[in-house]
């Protein structure tokens, strides 16, 4: 069998690239050349003092938009996607660069991801209007990558979930559907007569045709939640385009604003949103009760970090308040992809205690955790 161990020559040229200095400083004798200077060189501009023990060995980005520009250019040629946008975000967040992102040029160069999203929002109030355009079409292009990868599987999912939460056990004969009750009862299949006998009919009502739930999604804007923020608007706008859910989008900090009326287009919900600012959720499921006509068709969910800067033991009270008359509600710590964020452990607990365990849910998994609050069965809860 052929080693796939690296030669000598390439371990140390693997070491060189990653310890960083100058060539030969670090004891590997290993000077580079050519594309490895050059990638070389973009991973020093940016980590050169945490590389080097502080010594700054490039020349940095520094505040020049142009020299930034061309930083962005040559990270994506020389890494993958995965690892430009990591490097992205760490220069927003090392080097200040956000500020930056407010010129057309530069966001031309970004690898766009939900991460730069978020940053783009939080931007928004001070995003002059030549660059508007451009970071709408940036934000545009994440969202519908977003939409393609989530779409299909969650209209399918809740789909059937709505289905199944719709039928009732003792429809009027035009209400039946004989093929899944022929398949509930083959066990009681009778060979002498070459039929079955029905014990159980299953059906569908007459509500199956219209609207069978209606969705609230209630949403925390603040700036640690803009991940969340990007994902609940793709998904309010999937579930917006279901005929038989009644979708509402809120979102709040200290204020509460409603953007259904925008649900056809996520971008406009994106834009209409304003990351950052303190917390007021008890005024936000204020608000969403007061729009709840049918708690036992709703659903409500609630992606909050659960920092309450409003009435605590007003806001429990609501909860409580809703579930008792029949609302099922969901309150998620995260809806993005990195786990559960630093979030309030007491008020955590306390919704627990009511029957609403908050957990962090990821973008793939949310479409079950809905089926799951549509069905009225126990919600999917990942494991710590």
């Amino acid at each position: 069998m052929t080693s796939m161990q690296p030669s000598a020559d390439e371990r140390l040229r693997r070491w060189r690239l990653v310890l960083g200095g100058e060539p030969g400083a670090e004891g590997t004798g290993c000077a580079l050349a050519g594309q490895d200077a050059a990638m070389d060189g973009a991973l020093g501009a940016l980590y050169g003092g945490a590389r080097s023990g502080g010594k700054d060995r490039g020349a940095g980005l520094g505040a020049s938009a142009p020299s930034v520009a061309r930083w962005l250019g040559d990270i994506r040629t020389y890494f993958p996607s995965s690892v430009v946008q990591v490097m992205q975000r760490d220069a927003i967040e090392r080097l200040g660069l956000a500020t930056l992102l407010l010129e057309p040029e530069m966001l031309e160069a970004v690898e766009a991801d939900v991460h730069l999203v978020g940053t783009l929002l939080s931007l928004n109030k001070a995003m002059p209007e030549s660059t508007r355009e451009t970071a709408r079409a940036v934000v545009r292009k994440v969202v519908e990558d977003l939409e393609k990868r989530l779409a299909t599987r969650t209209r399918a999912t809740l789909t059937g979930a709505l289905d199944r939460s719709a039928r009732i056990s003792r429809p009027r004969h035009r209400d039946i559907d004989w093929d899944r009750t022929i398949r509930a009862n083959l066990k009681n299949y009778l060979p002498k007569y070459n039929t079955v006998v029905p014990e159980r009919l299953v059906g569908y009502g007459r509500a199956a045709r219209g609207v069978k739930k209606d969705v609230v999604l209630c949403i925390d804007q603040s700036g640690s939640m803009a991940a969340s923020v990007v994902y609940a608007s793709v998904f309010g706008a999937v579930l917006a385009s279901m005929r038989s859910i009644a979708t509402r989008l809120v979102v709040f900090d200290t204020a509460v604003v409603d953007l259904t009326d925008q649900l056809d287009d996520p971008v406009d919900v994106l834009f209409g949103t304003q990351l950052g600012g303190g917390t007021d959720i008890n005024r936000a499921l204020a608000y969403c009760q007061s729009q709840i006509t049918r708690p036992a068709d709703t659903v409500v969910v609630l992606i909050s970090d659960l920092y309450e800067g409003g009435i605590r033991d007003e806001m429990l009270k609501r909860v409580a308040a809703m579930k008792a008359s029949g609302v099922q509600f969901v309150a998620l710590l995260a809806l993005s992809d990195e786990g559960a964020p630093a979030y309030d452990r007491e008020h955590a607990a306390a919704l627990a205690a009511l029957g609403a365990p908050a957990f962090a849910c990821t973008p793939d998994l949310f479409p079950e955790v809905m089926a799951a609050a549509i069905e009225r069965r126990p919600l999917p809860i990942p494991e710590a």
